[in-house]
This record gives structure tokens, sequence and C-alpha cells, in this order.
């Protein structure tokens, strides 16, 4: 029997102001619903600019908690719409500060969250400055539609985490990203796309777009099959709302003719362990 879910990427364009951020991602998040569908994902960092460009204690004002206005009004709007959202924040957690993506359920409750673990620090992504390595692991969250977890940005190129949602029961990936210089996009493709294929599920990248300070933000979101095709051509360079419709069938469609996880040898890869 076919287990269809329709989901949608928000492809977004933060400015400096956070509330007109807000305001805008819920119009969108209210559009897509109205669209049909049951769970929406939001880039990296929606509700603010692309602080981490630069090191500047000032901008630890931007983190929230989760009780802050950000995931508080994106919790009623979940309820409201019967919908999931996906909404990646800056968060602060008392002393601690993440790069956080909450999971809101159909009831507005807060499901759970995942701190990404994979934090760089290389030249205009200053993230280590900002965040602490996450610290609660690859959890899967249950919702009415569908398994799913949450890969941010980085994660990409870092394919245990892929394989630990796999093995957990996860059905689709949301990966919420801030990528720029569109050069490099086949690269995120190609990772993304052997991701899928090598685990058998779904994957769905969420990028910025718009320019900022020193960043330009290339978009071309885009959800993978299980069999590492994607469904549609990449969405192109501006604002917009990303839809695709998913049948959950496939997963197990191509489990069984790609076997990659029934023929794992864990015994074998005890040196990934090691320093």
């Amino acid at each position: 029997m076919k287990r269809r879910v329709k989901v949608a990427g928000i492809q977004f364009a933060p400015g400096f102001d956070k509330e007109t951020n807000l305001s805008r991602a819920e119009a969108l998040v209210g559009i897509a619903a109205g669209k049909g569908a049951r769970i929406v994902c939001l880039p990296q960092l929606f509700n603010t600019f692309w602080f981490p460009y630069t090191i500047d204690d000032r901008h630890f004002d931007l983190a929230e908690s989760e009780d802050g206005p950000t995931i508080t009004r994106l919790r009623r709007m979940a309820r409201d719409m019967g919908i999931v959202v996906i909404s990646p924040v800056f968060e602060r957690d008392g002393e601690g500060y993440y790069n956080t993506a909450f999971v809101i359920g159909v009831d507005g409750e807060i499901l759970g969250k995942y701190r990404k673990i994979h934090v760089p620090q290389i030249p205009l992504w200053e993230e280590r400055t900002y965040f602490r390595a996450g610290n609660l692991g690859f959890p899967v969250f249950k919702t009415p539609f569908a398994r799913i977890g949450v890969q941010i940005c980085w994660d990409v190129f870092f394919p245990e985490g892929f394989r630990i949602l796999a093995l957990k029961g996860a059905e689709i990936i949301f990966v919420p990203t801030a990528s720029a210089f569109i050069h490099s996009h086949r690269k995120w493709e190609r990772a993304i796309s052997a991701a899928a294929h090598t685990n058998g599920l779904f994957i769905f990248r969420v990028n910025r777009v718009g320019r900022e300070v020193r960043q330009e933000f290339y978009g071309r979101s885009f959800c993978v099959r299980p069999d590492g095709d994607l469904i549609d051509m990449p969405s192109g360079q501006s604002e917009g709302i990303i839809l695709a419709d998913i049948d959950l069938g496939e997963i197990n469609a191509v489990r069984n003719e790609w076997v990659f996880l029934k023929d794992r040898r864990p015994e074998e890869y005890g040196e990934i362990l090691l320093d």
C-alpha cells in the first residue's frame, strides 16, 4: 500500500530584521500548508542574517531559547495548520549556544531537536565561534506522516550521520543549508544523492538564497529519492516554495534491489572509531 506525503522546503532570503524574517517565513509556511504540504522545512538559521561570516561577540544577542518568539510562533502555526515544521535557529540553552533545528509537531508540541554536530571554522563560516558541537546525537522523530531526521549543512559531508539515521528508521532526512558560491553546487548534490542511495531513503536539501554582506546564497534546493535520483530538477536562485510528493513505499522497493543495509558488516568497522 502506498504511503504518500507532500513535503515542502522554504527557500528563503533572510535580512537583518528578525521580525521581518519570521513574518515572511510564516507567510511562506502558510502557503506551503495551503498547497497540501504536511512537513515543512526552513533553511539554516532562517530568522537571522548570516552572522557567522565574521567574528563579533555582539551576534550572540541573536540567539533564542526554545520559549523565545521564533519557536513560540511556529509552534502556534504548526498547531493551527496541523503540520510539522522544522525550524533551524541559533539556540541559547543556559550558557550553551548551538546551531539547532527544532522539530515541531502537529499539536504544536516540540517533538525534539537536532543540534548540528559537524561545526566548521573556515573563512565566512566562522561557526565554532558561536556554536558548540551538538550533544544530542542523531534523533529520529516520529510524526503522523513519516519518521524523519535532520542533518544541518556541513553534516552532509560526514556519512556516519545519514547511516545512523537510516538504521534508526528515518524515512526522510531534511538538510537545512546555508551554501554560497554556486560553482560548488554539484559537490553538494553528489554528496546528498550518494547518501540517499547508500541508505535507501529520501533526503530533502533546503538552502538559503540572497546576497548578504559577504556571500550570495544560491538556493538550488531539491529532494532525492532512495535510489539517488532527484524527484525534480533543483530549484532556482529566488525565494519560494519547493514541493515534493513522496511515496514512502519506494524505500522498501529500493532497499530490496540495492541491498546495502542488508550486506553491512558492522563487526569489521571497528577501525572507524580510531583517531
